[in-house]
C-alpha cells in the first residue's frame, strides 16, 4: 500500500509515518508535504495521476495546511482517491464525508483509531474481486454469468448535539419509529434520528443482518437476547440494549422471522 501525508507540523508527520509503519510495516510513504502548493506541484509530476503508477493508494490529509485547506487540494486538484483526514478540528466531519472519505480521526491520533481506519480501507478499496471468468478458462468451462453483489449501506452520518458522528451499520442495534421520525439505536450510545423511513432502511440493509419484525421496529440478529411465544401466535423479543417499549414479531410476520433466524 502507498501513501501520502499532508502534514504541515513535521513532528505530526513524523509520528504519523511512525504510526502507520507500526500498524503495517509493509506501507510505503511516497512524501510528506506541508502545504497546498506542495500537494499541487507533487500531483501534476508526471506519473502520478489516476491509475498510473505514481499515485498513491490512500491520502492522509490534515485539513489545516501552511497556505490553505486540504478541501482546497482536493479540488484544485481533482482528488478522487481514498482520504483519511487528520486534524484538531471537529468541525469539519461533514464537508469531510462530503468527500471520499474514508475517516476523520481527531489529534492526536489514536493509533487503535489509525489501524481501524487502515482496516477499513483495505476492506473498501484494496479487497480485489475474484476473477472467475479467468478460473474457469483454466479449468476448460464456460463462465457461469455471476449476479451482482448488491450494495448496502456500510454507515450511517448522524448528529450527537452540535456534532456529527458516523456509526458502522455493524454496530446498529435496531431502527424503530417513534414521535414521528425514525431513530437508530447503537449498541452502546444514544438514540440519533435518521433520515430514513423503515421502508427505505428495509432496501438499503443487509436482509441477512436485519428483518423487519413489526410497522415500527427492523432490527438486528446480534440485538436479539431472548425470544418469547406469546398469545396470538405472536413472538416476544428481548432487545439489548432495551428499548422503550416492549417489542413483538407480528402474528403474520413469525414464519419468515423463523426462517430468517434459521439461515
Amino acid at each position: 500500500m502507498t501513501v501520502l501525508l499532508l502534514e504541515d507540523e513535521p513532528r505530526s508527520a513524523e509520528r504519523l509515518a511512525g504510526l502507520l509503519k507500526q500498524c503495517d510495516p509493509t506501507i510505503r510513504v511516497l512524501a510528506q508535504l506541508p502545504s497546498v502548493a506542495e500537494g499541487l506541484a507533487w500531483f501534476a509530476a508526471p506519473g502520478r495521476g489516476p491509475g498510473q503508477s505514481g499515485y498513491p493508494d490512500l491520502l492522509l490529509l490534515d485539513i489545516h495546511l501552511e497556505d490553505g485547506t486540504g478541501f482546497q487540494l482536493i479540488e484544485r486538484a481533482g482528488l478522487t482517491l481514498p482520504i483519511i483526514f487528520t486534524t484538531a478540528f471537529d468541525a469539519y466531519t461533514l464537508q469531510a464525508f462530503k468527500t471520499n472519505s474514508v475517516d476523520y480521526l481527531l489529534k492526536p491520533i489514536d493509533p487503535d483509531e489509525l489501524a481501524a481506519a487502515l482496516a477499513k480501507f483495505r476492506a473498501r478499496h484494496l479487497a480485489p474481486a475474484p476473477d472467475l471468468t479467468a478460473v474457469l478458462r483454466l479449468l476448460g468451462q464456460r463462465p457461469v454469468p455471476v449476479a451482482p453483489v448488491p450494495a448496502y449501506k456500510h454507515h450511517f452520518l448522524v448528529s450527537s448535539g452540535p456534532k456529527l458522528r458516523s456509526i458502522e451499520t455493524t454496530d446498529v442495534a435496531y431502527f424503530f419509529f417513534a414521535d414521528k421520525a425514525t431513530w437508530l439505536t447503537p449498541r452502546q450510545g444514544p438514540h440519533a434520528d435518521v433520515e430514513f423511513s423503515l421502508d427505505k432502511l428495509a432496501e438499503l440493509l443487509d436482509p441477512a443482518r436485519f428483518f423487519r419484525v413489526n410497522r415500527r421496529f427492523l432490527v438486528a440478529r446480534e440485538a436479539i437476547h431472548t425470544i418469547h411465544a406469546f398469545s396470538g401466535g405472536k413472538l416476544k423479543l428481548d432487545l439489548l440494549p432495551p428499548p422503550r417499549e416492549e417489542v413483538f414479531v407480528s402474528g403474520d410476520r413469525v414464519p419468515p422471522f423463523k426462517e430468517w433466524l434459521g439461515k
